[in-house]
């Protein structure tokens, strides 16, 4: 890609009307567009970062036996009537439609999807009969929507994002805390592929509207975060101050709630013990190996992935702009000429035709126009090409995280980058 071509500019200054670190870096460097409060447009850069935590999280649930579907965002009202939860969650969306058919007016109420039991609930009903057929797990990633009231976080908090949902359906609840485990290990997995997961705790939580049981919540320390966790660092007990009061005396190693350490942190993902709390409304049940008739068990892991791309920005940044993290960023290459075009182009087709992922700035720019952009932009390496690096026939590089440069020369150039990759 050369950003001569690029759909997005950069903007020399920071929106000021935007409260969050997250959103007035990823607007100011064109990775995101603000249509309304809580509502982005993820442009080719960011859609680029996206697709990248997609894949992560995809390759994760995969491994561990998640089948892919792709769920309507709209539910009829009646699903959520049958759950109660239809005046219990406090930010759905509710929509009427007025269709004319036959001359006659029907009205149908519906409801925009703000998580998905309500569907994959009576979903799954149709395909699981016996217990031979248990268990099953299938997600999705798609657009969930929230009528927030104060949306004033960037993507930490959205009236519409990107999310991850994933559902397991058991016979017993013994085989639902196994998938359980399963999956907590494989969210840390997906943070620590982000470079996250050395400031992430798995952290206890309400069960909300979801289950009467505590569910976990996988909290990144973040100052900007917007929940408090107590923290043990003895033995990285994390509980959520929401029940800090209703629960007991809980770490191992003997410390009291008053020892703990409060923490600010982002919340990037959690998993609920459902039991029964939808199969029951649904009548989801299966038959058993001795003709008996139960309830399916469930379990229910949601990461908001555009919730993720906003605290790695929170976490991952510095005066200058972002730092993202290789295995996120939008390229892995940002080249730079000072005015050795015809050299600068011959390196972008070599890094190209490597399979490096580079983005090749060839405006007519100021050297200090294309390096503050390429700080702002994040990208890991920084490679650049001058009448002076080319006297030795070189170029010079230089981590976005770091303040020394290297010189290498051409020749050697992929190899590096290659031998760097994390």
């Amino acid at each position: 890609m050369k950003i001569s071509q690029l759909l997005t500019k950069t903007i020399k200054q920071a929106p000021s009307r935007e409260e969050s670190l997250n959103s007035r870096l990823l607007i100011q460097a064109g990775f995101i567009d603000k249509t309304m409060a809580g509502v982005y447009s993820f442009l080719p850069l960011g859609w680029r970062v996206m697709k990248k935590l997609k894949n992560i999280i995809r390759e994760e649930m995969d491994g561990i036996g998640g089948q892919e579907i792709f769920m309507p965002s709209l539910s009829p009202r009646e699903f959520w009537e049958t759950t109660g939860r239809l005046e219990k969650v406090d930010n759905l969306f509710q929509a009427r439609a007025a269709n004319k058919l036959s001359k006659q007016l029907n009205d149908s109420s519906y409801v925009i999807c703000s998580t998905h039991e309500e569907v994959v609930t009576p979903l799954v009903q149709k395909h699981t009969i016996s217990y031979k057929d248990l268990p099953v797990a299938v997600y999705q990633i798609q657009n969930k929507f929230r009528n927030e009231a104060r949306p004033k976080s960037g993507l930490l908090r959205g009236r519409e994002f990107l999310m991850k949902d994933l559902y397991s359906f058991h016979t017993t609840q013994e085989d639902l805390k196994q998938y359980y485990e399963e999956v907590k290990k494989a969210y840390l997995r997906v943070f620590e592929r982000l470079g996250v997961l050395e400031d992430t705790y798995v952290t206890l939580a309400s069960g909300g509207d979801f289950t009467d049981e505590y569910s976990h919540e996988f909290q990144t320390l973040c100052q900007a975060g917007e929940d408090e966790i107590y923290l043990c660092s003895n033995c990285s007990i994390a509980i959520n101050k929401e029940i800090i009061d209703e629960t007991p005396e809980c770490p191992e190693c003997g410390k009291k709630k008053g020892e703990l350490e409060v923490k600010k942190s982002i919340e990037v993902g959690n998993i609920f013990p459902l039991s029964t709390k939808f199969s029951e409304p649904f009548n989801l049940n299966f038959a058993d190996s001795d003709g008996s008739e139960k309830q399916v068990i469930m379990g229910c892991y949601g990461i908001g992935i555009s919730r993720v791309m906003g605290a790695v920005v929170e976490m991952m940044s510095d005066e200058k702009g972002i730092v993202w993290p290789e295995k996120i960023a939008p390229f892995k290459v940002h080249l730079i000429s000072i005015n050795q075009e015809e050299e600068a182009e011959k390196i972008y087709k070599n890094l190209s035709d490597s399979g490096i992922e580079v983005l090749y700035d060839d405006r007519e720019k100021s050297p200090g126009e294309k390096f503050a952009d390429s700080d702002l932009l994040g990208i890991p390496y920084r490679i650049v090409v001058s009448k002076k690096t080319l006297q030795n026939s070189e170029v010079e590089i230089k981590r976005r995280e770091k303040e020394e440069v290297e010189f290498v020369k051409i020749s050697e150039v992929i190899k590096y980058v290659e031998k760097n990759t994390e």
